[in-house]
């Protein structure tokens, strides 16, 4: 599998850039841009080539046209942290209505979730910006799972790769392919669709390990392989011995796949199995890989992130690459 370069685009193209804009928001103003900083060496790239960018992508669920959840916001990030970046100005825009959309350097597209046309793939929407483009890139990994509209515009126009996405689907791919053994993937968080990857993991994995809200939807009997968390009391964390039983687990490993929180990571009191195991996979000697925002946060949390090989953009991202060696976001 080749993923063709944001390195082959062609120069003065119009660009679609398909980024990750979700960053966590605070009141309005963003906690962490790292997610935006990801793109910077590719849009470096395409300005370098005098190309026009148009950036898409989404903020949050909004149902409809939820102004808290506005673009503008990331918008005005993006732009300074591209001037500083480029060590000059560049022209720009935000652009709240599609048929209003005008070249400049770098253009920055509403919330296109705001639409109903992005989630539902509808072959209309997006057909203004198409038409006055030859080129669309894609550097948004944590999507790349979903077949939303923005994902699949591969198949309208030449499509290219970030510099971001390529390097991760490769670190990725040479993991999974030619794993250490024995592996272990711990499964966390709170979406019980997780669940359906189960059946596809048990041939990969040597043992997993389910924490988070997981236990609450599936039966604690599941075969020598996979241990399924007992939870404490009130169900929002691991109890002690399922903390001890992870750790069993984690220190046999020579691979270790981790994607969730194992407890309500947003309430401090449920917080001590995610930081627990977070610290004891730091710990371990095994190769690394985690994903999810809370997985990382907890990582973060106790400072550890340089002992994580590596840190993937998105768990359900990383679990479709993972079972089924391909994506969505590249495959016809």
């Amino acid at each position: 599998m080749k993923l063709r370069s944001v390195n082959e685009v062609p120069e003065n193209s119009k660009v679609i850039l398909r980024m990750d804009l979700d960053v966590p928001m605070y009141e309005g103003k963003i906690e962490d841009p790292d997610r935006l900083k990801k793109s910077l060496p590719t849009i470096k790239l395409l300005l370098d080539k005098h190309c026009k960018i148009c950036v898409i992508g989404h903020l949050g669920r909004p149902k409809g046209n939820d102004q808290s959840l506005s673009l503008h916001p990331v918008y005005e990030a993006l732009i300074s942290l591209i001037e500083e970046y480029q060590k000059m100005s560049v022209s720009h825009q935000f652009i709240k209505d599609i048929e209003n959309y005008e070249l400049c350097d770098v253009s920055v597209l509403e919330n296109i979730r705001f639409w109903s046309g992005e989630e539902s793939n509808d072959a209309e929407f997006l057909k203004v910006l198409i038409k006055i483009s030859n080129c669309y890139v894609n550097d948004a990994l944590t999507v790349a799972h979903r077949k939303h509209r923005s994902v699949m515009l591969f198949k309208e126009l030449p499509a290219y790769y970030g510099v971001a996405f390529i390097s991760e689907v490769e670190k990725i791919l040479t993991v999974t392919q030619n794993p250490q053994k024995p592996i272990t993937i711990i499964l966390g968080g709170a979406k019980e669709d997780k669940l359906s990857y189960l059946p596809s993991l048990i041939p990969i994995a040597d043992y997993i390990c389910i924490g988070g809200k997981l236990p609450l939807f599936i039966s604690q009997k599941q075969g020598d392989k996979i241990y399924v968390a007992k939870l404490r009391e009130d169900k929002l964390d691991l109890s002690d011995d399922d903390i001890q039983e992870f750790k069993k687990y984690i220190a046999l490993s020579k691979t270790i796949i981790w994607s969730g929180a194992l407890g309500f990571f947003e309430k401090e009191d449920a917080r001590k199995g995610t930081l627990a195991i977070a610290r004891a996979i730091a710990e371990s000697s095994a190769y690394t890989i985690i994903a999810g925002g809370d997985t990382k946060a907890s990582v973060s949390h106790i400072g550890v992130e340089d002992k994580i090989n590596l840190i993937a953009s998105g768990g359900g991202m990383l679990l479709e690459l993972l079972t089924k060696g391909t994506l969505p976001a590249w495959e016809a």
